[in-house]
């Protein structure tokens, strides 16, 4: 029997693995930490690692986020086939608290189509695995895939069977984001009054957003009693994306009163969050978003502008403060000292563990020197670039220098250390930031194809952050570089460089020195 408050409504995050594979890029290691850092400190009750038996880095990096990052309890997914089930086990072995997240398919549409299989034989090969992931854990969830276009009976006998098995949650996933509020809530009552042994287990919901219901779909479904609702951050997911985690939270805690329940998730972690997400995963959050979009809190009607002004509950039903929305007043320079920069990151949340503060204070010292005036969003910049650095980078720009003529032909000369040797090169091209990349191209042997190039700013003004996003292809991946800087140049360059050190590190290259002609050695290599 679950034993828990029947208004606690649990939150599982499924950011890291829903989430994550339906990136254009995948995530590295330490972006995968950074994010469930945190995610932990969101308050999420569950938090779903990854899929471990789907590569051996998936594997590391579950590994690793379950050994280091407390709180939550950790979990990972694994198809109803015993090696996923023992590669969950494994990965989540040094967790504190831990979930195997097993699934298989219940509609008759995939059962005919995908897996050639009975209802009954499915179901089997559940309990089968579902037994085996007790020897791990005692905590076992179960998901029937595509729930939704599921016909009640056979649904409600495969739940059966896994509750009878040891399933301690029974997630109804509507896989597809097909169904409807009402019908969705249906399905949920139905198994509540059908199934003898509903009671041993906690009743999720994981819904999709193909049709844009998947917050009102499980909003319904904790209506007609599930306990558990599975969300990503900003809703990012497959196709439409999943449902939004920070608006189920604050729908809860904006209706507390009326819908008589509440959630563990911290709510002033819920801006800096979506943030992070947004940035490392590259997924721009559309300025109208409920809860975490830039026009959330503005207000452009004269009468709404002056009903706020005389009472900011007129036009709002929660304040910016309450989701971490900070305004950025404090005027640092170049005299502010390290204590007072280590004060005003931890008014903006962050924690003496998700940053060096030498390091960032060091960068501070140069971005004050060119701006004058450093703000709230520039030390987050500062952050955020200091995360995208890794101790074993092979790559490093050491000096950029460009010129264009009239006619818009840019010359760039572009160097770069490797290994401790420096390395340089001229080119040109149509704008100085294509022959800054001729540059780099022509220098190493790492032949890119440039998918997409973004360019945004940190702040506003002539002299804010210009941050440039770029999505690169080799040998059949996708990597995803970043690269922040007050000259966009420059900022492209250090996102091509990203890119170069992901590609490397996951080529695993030991002897990057084989990259670099011999010819574009300079006659000095350490000083440039």
């Amino acid at each position: 029997m679950i034993a828990v408050p029947d208004n606690k409504i649990w939150m599982f995050d499924t950011t890291l693995r829903d989430g994550e594979q339906a990136l254009r890029a995948s995530l590295t290691k330490k972006q995968k930490l950074q994010l469930a850092q945190a995610i932990s400190y969101l308050g999420v009750d569950i938090m779903e690692l990854g899929f471990p038996a789907s590569s051996p880095g998936d594997f590391d990096a579950v590994a690793e986020i379950a050994r280091t990052v407390k709180g939550p309890i950790m979990c990972a997914l694994a198809r109803a086939v015993p090696a996923d089930v023992r590669a969950c086990g494994e990965a989540l072995s040094g967790a504190e608290k831990s979930r195997i997240h097993t699934f298989i398919a219940s509609s008759p549409l995939h059962l005919q189509y995908k897996l050639r299989k009975t209802l009954e034989q499915a179901t089997e090969q559940a309990v089968n695995c579902i037994e085996l992931a007790r020897q791990y854990t005692d905590d076992v969830e179960f998901s029937c895939e595509d729930a939704g276009r599921t016909p009640i009976e056979d649904l409600c006998y495969m739940v059966e069977h896994a509750i009878a098995a040891g399933a301690t949650t029974i997630n109804i996933p509507d896989t597809v984001g097909y169904t409807v509020p009402d019908e969705f809530a249906a399905i949920i009552s139905a198994l509540k009054q059908r199934v003898p042994n509903i009671e041993q287990a906690r009743l999720s919901v994981h819904c999709h957003n193909d049709l844009g219901l998947a917050v009102a779909n499980s909003m319904a479904a904790v209506a007609a009693g599930a306990r558990q609702v599975e969300a990503t951050v900003n809703g990012i997911g497959e196709r439409a994306g999943n449902c939004s985690l920070e608006e189920i939270a604050m729908i809860i805690k904006t209706r507390e009163e009326h819908l008589g329940w509440h959630t563990a998730i911290q709510h002033k972690e819920i801006f800096r969050t979506s943030r992070l997400v947004s940035q490392v995963c590259n997924m721009p959050v559309q300025q109208n978003k409920a809860i975490v979009g830039a026009n959330a809190f503005a207000h452009s009607s004269g009468i709404h502008q002056d009903g706020v002004l005389k009472a900011q509950n007129t036009y709002e039903i929660m304040t910016p403060e309450s989701i971490g929305v900070r305004a950025n007043e404090l005027n640092l320079t170049s005299r502010s000292g390290k204590h007072v920069i280590k004060h005003r990151l931890a008014e903006m949340g962050y924690r003496e563990g998700d940053y060096d503060l030498q390091e960032v204070y060091t960068d501070f010292l140069a971005l004050a020197d060119q701006k004058g005036q450093v703000f709230d969003y520039d030390l987050e910049a500062l952050v955020f670039a200091q995360s995208l650095q890794e101790r074993d980078d092979p790559y490093e720009l050491i000096a950029l220098s460009t010129t264009t003529d009239a006619h818009g032909l840019a010359s760039a000369t572009v160097a770069l250390q490797c290994d401790g040797a420096t390395y340089e090169r001229t080119a040109t091209g149509y704008g100085p930031v294509e022959a800054a990349f001729a540059a780099i191209a022509s220098m190493t042997n790492t032949p890119i194809n440039m998918v997409s190039y973004n360019l945004g700013a940190k702040g506003s003004g002539a002299n804010a952050l210009g941050q440039v996003d770029i999505t690169a292809a080799y040998d059949k991946q996708q990597f995803h570089g970043v690269g922040l800087a007050t000259d966009i140049v420059r900022a492209s360059v250090m996102a091509y460089i990203h890119v170069l050190n992901m590609i490397a590190r996951a080529q695993h290259v030991h002897s990057l020195k084989q990259h670099l002609h011999a010819d574009n050695r300079t006659t000095s290599e350490v000083n440039v």
